[in-house]
């Protein structure tokens, strides 16, 4: 269920005795690690946690990528997620016949795109990690994707994500707000993030933020954006270009699909959406429906778009696909006001500064 959708937002509201007693149940957590009483375990490697304080949609994946495609080419990367909605338990390492049923969606993102990179999963990550450095002992650096309040694991550096449409500051705890943790949890970041902002965000808006989050002395602030690229088919590969003249039904099982109908508003003549839940397992019934509604679109200038997290649970009706021009567009981010540079430069200080002292 998308709790977000309009209609049940005051639903959400009347649900905040729930949140009392979940918050509380997150202090009381989070007081036991602060007071060592639940300890935290750290490994002799660097550990790079990407997370956020909310459930869902403010770009760990994209991110992720962001810090892979950095630092891959020079030293041996993996990446270790849960593997929401597989059909499988416990560890498991990405290989040449692993599907997104397997491993989840997102890490099977990963395999596909980094093919040279482990990727691996595993609910538990504090025994995960220890099974994944037997599989790949030549690993220099873990990212951990999504694990931020995970705290049995003791990361080296700890970066949070916040959506710039939902700050974490401004949000409430579940299921009347979208907060997983605690707002004061942003206090053991070393990194805060700001994804999805206006492209053309300015230096007032920027300032503004920082004020509102308060950063402690430890702590840098960035601001990204999400960067589209040319949609490709999801067999063929070959690519394509939206432009005005084009009809589009949107498919997509994410958290937040906002800002991919806000691009194809501007991008496209017209578009029309079949949304589903966030980690959507795709059924036949759900292809049979998308073939319908795609051939009920009364022109011939029209494509069939999706996610790339979308694409490798649809990819398994195989060479169906083929016959239908169902493309899949890829996401990137952009660091704004040329900072870019400076967040790499604290991963590789991080990574060599651990290495010295370990």
């Amino acid at each position: 269920m998308n709790f977000n959708a309009p209609l049940l937002r005051p639903f959400r509201i009347l649900l905040f005795p729930f949140s009392l007693v979940y918050g509380a149940a997150i202090w009381l957590r989070n007081r036991l690690y602060d007071k060592k009483i639940l300890r935290s375990t750290g490994f002799n490697l660097p550990l790079i946690c990407i997370g956020n304080l909310s459930v869902g949609g403010t770009g760990k994946s994209p991110m992720v990528e962001w810090i892979v495609k950095y630092l891959h080419t020079n030293m041996e990367v993996a990446i270790l997620s849960r593997g929401y909605k597989r059909r499988t338990k416990g560890y498991a390492l990405a290989g040449e016949n692993s599907t997104a049923l397997d491993i989840g969606d997102e890490p099977m993102q990963f395999h596909q795109k980094f093919p040279d990179v482990t990727v691996a999963v595993g609910e538990e990550r504090i025994v995960a990690i220890p099974q994944l450095l037997h599989d790949r002992p030549n690993t220099k650096v873990v990212i951990l994707d999504d694990a931020f309040q995970h705290r049995a694991i003791k990361a080296g550096l700890n970066i949070v994500l916040t959506n710039y449409d939902n700050l974490f500051t401004r949000d409430w705890m579940l299921p009347t707000g979208d907060l997983r943790d605690e707002r004061r949890s942003y206090k053991r970041a070393d990194v805060i993030v700001v994804t999805k902002c206006p492209a053309v965000l300015s230096v007032e808006e920027k300032e503004r933020i920082k004020q509102e989050i308060k950063l402690l002395p430890h702590q840098q602030l960035f601001f990204t954006t999400i960067r589209y690229g040319s949609p490709y088919h999801i067999i063929s590969k070959k690519r394509v270009s939206l432009d005005t003249a084009t009809e589009v039904l949107l498919v997509s099982g994410i958290a937040n699909p906002m800002p991919l109908k806000k691009y194809l508003q501007d991008a496209t003549k017209t578009y029309y959406e079949i949304l589903y839940g966030d980690h959507h397992i795709f059924r036949i019934d759900d292809w049979k429906e998308i073939v319908k509604r795609f051939n009920n679109i009364p022109t011939e200038n029209k494509i069939i778009l999706t996610t790339e997290k979308d694409a490798v649970r649809l990819i398994k009706f195989g060479q169906t696909l083929q016959d239908y021009p169902i493309y899949v567009i890829p996401i990137e981010i952009q660091f704004l006001f040329n900072e870019g540079h400076q967040f790499t430069d604290i991963i590789s200080k991080f990574i060599t500064d651990f290495s010295i002292t370990n």
